[in-house]
């Protein structure tokens, strides 16, 4: 796993907090998440047997608003990683100014080696045992890694079953047919892609051209690369978990995901050369798309990656040491709490739809969202300036400036 997630999580805020001179005692305070719950999901198998799984829900922190986070099925699923992400859910919601806390949750599991209905009674099982904590008021769970919109459908109808009435509003990336947004699933991509074209606007790098390297060919990584060749930019390598491929000419992304999805990988697509992850990492590139895992970006590598743009599709997947070593070679880092925070923004969207009962079309989505990352990059890039500081310290310093001052107006209770 590399790094512990959660400890760079409090470097990364014990940074941000030291520039603007906090005090000690709101720092321990956001430290730590509101409250973590750690539930068994004991599983009736295909077989008969009983499996018990280990889930967790963590809710960092809720001045701003109900809790907000995705669920993922992964067997590297651990305590430190959830309570991390839920922190960095707490910052990406607060940098784009959306009123929501951070949330996360997780199981650990192989959802790879089971089926269709062993997942379901998962999903079923762990959204029972995690029920005291969540509601569309208190806590709004989404989609992660291995989780998709057939899994919230699953947690919305156990809730609402529960309830005795109809709930969407207690998940988000729901399928449309009961309650999900147009223009969801391709969200977090489109904002990577966002993200991407308005760091080059300020590096005055034209986008017509632009080489583009996406590390992880998965919904983020796809949506980001179509939209960005779409806007004429050229995508020159894309990989997988199994290795990547290069193209000096540039990749159809349609023709590479079709090939993906027939034999499994992107490897062995006609006409491109195979590389590996790492690299791609270090391709010579306009810009790099890390959108596969945390912490592939280190101290070992940074001072070989060959970008002028890095657009965090992935959460965590530079190191603070590695941040440092990008900055002084000059390469723009679009902070993850930014750059893939277009599906939390069009969740909560897709929330605001469900409590009124009123839906938009995608064309809207999309130039809502548009307008909030915009807005978004442009005052983290307003402080970056004041503050002479890299970006993932300016995003920081926005989001923290927001979240302490939603403490500070609550205060502490009961005193």
């Amino acid at each position: 796993m590399g790094d512990n997630p959660y400890e760079i999580a409090v470097r990364q805020l014990e940074s941000a907090s030291e520039i603007l001179k906090l005090d000690r005692g709101i720092v321990e305070y956001l430290k730590v998440p509101d409250r973590v719950l750690k539930v068994k999901v004991p599983v009736k198998m295909d077989d008969g047997s009983i499996r018990v799984f280990i889930g967790y829900r963590s809710q960092h922190c809720g001045v701003r608003g109900p809790y907000k986070g995705g669920i993922r099925y992964h067997p590297d699923v651990t305590l430190d990683e959830v309570i991390a992400l839920s922190m960095w859910m707490t910052w990406k919601c607060a940098v784009v100014n959306i009123p929501f806390g951070g949330g996360k949750g997780g199981i650990v599991c192989s959802p790879k080696e089971m089926s269709h209905n062993e997942l379901e009674r998962l999903t079923r099982r762990y959204t029972t045992a995690i029920l005291p904590i969540i509601g569309p008021d208190r806590d709004i769970p989404a989609p992660d890694v291995y989780t998709n919109p057939q899994t919230m459908a699953w947690i919305m109808d156990t809730y609402s079953n529960i309830m005795g009435y109809a709930v969407p509003g207690i998940v988000t990336g729901k399928p449309i047919e009961i309650g999900g947004s147009e223009g969801r699933v391709s969200s977090t991509g489109r904002g990577v892609a966002i993200s991407a074209r308005e760091a080059l606007k300020k590096l005055e790098i034209p986008l017509k051209g632009a080489r583009v390297a996406v590390q992880g060919f998965g919904n983020v990584g796809y949506y980001a690369s179509k939209i960005l060749s779409e806007w004429g930019a050229k995508i020159v390598a894309v990989s997988d978990s199994k290795g990547g491929i290069y193209s000096e000419d540039g990749l159809d992304v349609d023709k590479v995901l079709e090939h993906k999805q027939y034999t499994g990988e992107c490897r062995g697509f006609d006409g491109a050369d195979e590389i590996t992850n790492e690299e791609l990492l270090e391709l010579e590139c306009d810009v790099l798309i890390p959108a596969a895992l945390e912490n592939v970006i280190t101290e070992k590598n940074a001072d070989k990656i060959n970008a002028k743009v890095i657009s965090e599709g992935a959460n965590g997947p530079t190191t603070p040491e590695a941040d440092r070593i990008l900055e002084e070679r000059g390469v723009f880092v679009v902070p993850d709490i930014l750059a893939n925070a277009g599906g939390v923004i069009v969740s909560y969207f897709e929330w605001v739809q469900d409590l009124n009962r009123y839906f938009w079309n995608e064309e809207r989505v999309n130039t809502e969202l548009e307008k909030v990352l915009v807005r978004s990059f442009n005052e983290v890039f307003e402080i970056k300036k004041e503050y002479k500081v890299c970006p993932r310290d300016s995003a920081m310093i926005l989001a923290l400036k927001r979240v302490v001052r939603a403490f500070e107006l609550r205060g502490l209770w009961p005193q």
